[in-house]
């Protein structure tokens, strides 16, 4: 029975201006990027244009390299394989991606991971990846977008505009919720609906807003992924968004990133890391981001020197931190910048005197951030509370300490968040010595009938 020609493998081939035995070459070279080796000749290229079959990884490693070659995201199914889209098979490469077409294909990867996988077989972000990820990031040039795509759907503000309104959606579910809420429907927008508009054509002005708003989706991703618990995961998300924002120049949603990394790396309690990426996104961010980015960005580098117990760089960084902030009605914001007020701030600073032990200075701050967060932000109103039981702890006043972090844990009992967990098992730890008490034996009571509840829903 005959075969119908490739054609669509064949017009990709022709717009990249490969051959036969030049894509083989390719094909071969991006499996042994990711550790695979194949025998691919000039003979099975033929074969896949004769209208032969091929298999899901093969075609996942020839997407790549013709995407390495024009320059933009290319499926298995734009070369006429779409049995060969349904399932992932390339692992997200953990280095800073060499390119913006690279960057893409690890995106579209990741996406198809669920936060809940097992991530036994995954490799986590060395030091040295981090490092790297972080000078490249600091030197680079923006790489100049694919803005002439032939043959390609056009995209307009419009489009943007669907973006930015769904980045709003689930970052609301994400506060609201915590991360795992509306995961799954999060990561199949972004690969179905936003993925294809970065491969799209579009003017200059259209393709920096597409992709500051593409790079403000897939930070989420990477965030909804932490607060889940799957670090490795959140990790690759941060690493290729980080590289996503190079294309545009995006130097203070870059910033971000690297401020997201090291509140990351301090919850992991990777100390040195942390600082490292901290001051990398106030250096990166410096000259380019408005006095409130750079507030937030001053007060992680804070968090992450008071994790260390350096009470004088801490002091300093907060200090920085609040004198960024007064100016910070002032700049022009971004949208995703809006959470960003003075009970955020506040709320960064009760972390850093309970870190460094200082009870005192704890609890006033941790009561300020509890008053000054707006409900809707539950899970941040939910992490207030367990610092200011803590810090009530740091004092010696136990029966303060429980009643907030009871508190915590009835008003907190819908986060489906890792973060959140272990802020309250943290607290059941540092009560051990009191598990006698009634009132810490009632607390212990309802956080195993807030957690049934969270079974139940």
């Amino acid at each position: 029975m005959s075969k119908d020609p490739n054609h669509q493998l064949a017009a990709v081939m022709a717009e990249a201006g490969v051959s036969n035995k030049g894509l083989a070459k390719r094909v071969r070279d991006v499996a042994q990027r990711h550790g695979e080796h194949l025998g691919t000749t000039h003979v099975a290229v033929q074969r896949w244009l004769d209208g032969g079959g091929i298999q899901r990884q093969t075609a996942a490693f020839m997407a790549e390299a013709l995407s390495d070659k024009l320059g933009r995201r290319v499926t298995p199914k734009d070369l006429g394989f779409p049995s060969a889209s349904t399932t992932p098979v390339i692992e997200a490469r953990v280095s800073y991606a060499g390119s913006l077409s690279e960057a893409l294909v690890a995106l579209d990867s990741l996406t198809h991971q669920r936060p809940e996988d097992d991530q036994d077989g995954d490799a986590p972000l060395s030091d040295s990846d981090v490092h790297s990820a972080a000078l490249s990031w600091l030197v680079s040039r923006p790489d100049g977008l694919p803005t002439d795509a032939p043959g390609k759907r056009r995209v307009g503000m419009r489009d943007v505009a669907a973006v930015r309104t769904a980045a709003g959606f689930f970052m609301q579910l994400d506060f609201q919720f915590g991360g795992g809420h509306a995961h799954k429907a999060f990561r199949h927008y972004f690969r179905e609906d936003v993925l294809p508009l970065l491969s799209g054509a579009f003017s200059p002005k259209v393709g920096d807003a597409l992709f500051k708003a593409a790079s403000e989706m897939s930070q989420l991703l990477a965030w909804s992924a932490y607060d889940g618990g799957n670090h490795t995961l959140s990790n690759r998300y941060m690493l290729s968004t980080l590289r996503l924002t190079q294309a545009a120049g995006d130097r203070m949603m870059g910033a971000r990133i690297l401020t997201n990394m090291s509140h990351q790396a301090n919850y992991l309690r990777q100390v040195p890391r942390a600082i490292t990426l901290a001051r990398a996104s106030v250096e990166g961010g410096r000259n380019h981001a408005t006095p409130r980015a750079m507030a937030l960005f001053s007060a992680h580098e804070a968090r992450a020197l008071s994790t260390a117990g350096d009470s004088k760089g801490a002091s300093r960084a907060m200090n920085e931190a609040e004198r960024f902030f007064e100016r910070a009605d002032t700049g022009d914001d971004p949208e995703w910048l809006s959470y960003m007020d003075e009970a955020e701030l506040v709320g960064e600073f009760c972390h850093c005197f309970r870190d460094l032990g200082q009870g005192s200075e704890a609890v006033r701050f941790a009561e300020r951030a509890v008053a000054l967060t707006d409900p809707k932000y539950a899970r941040t109103l939910g992490f207030c509370r367990m610092v200011l039981a803590q810090s009530h702890l740091i004092n010696g006043d136990l029966e303060p300490a429980v009643a907030a972090a009871a508190l915590a844990v009835e008003e907190g009992d819908a986060l489906q968040s890792a973060r959140f967990q272990r802020y309250v098992s943290d607290f059941q730890g540092a009560l051990s010595s009191h598990r006698h008490n009634p009132a810490v034996q009632g607390f212990n009571e309802r956080v195993r009938a807030a957690v049934a509840r969270l079974d139940d829903e």
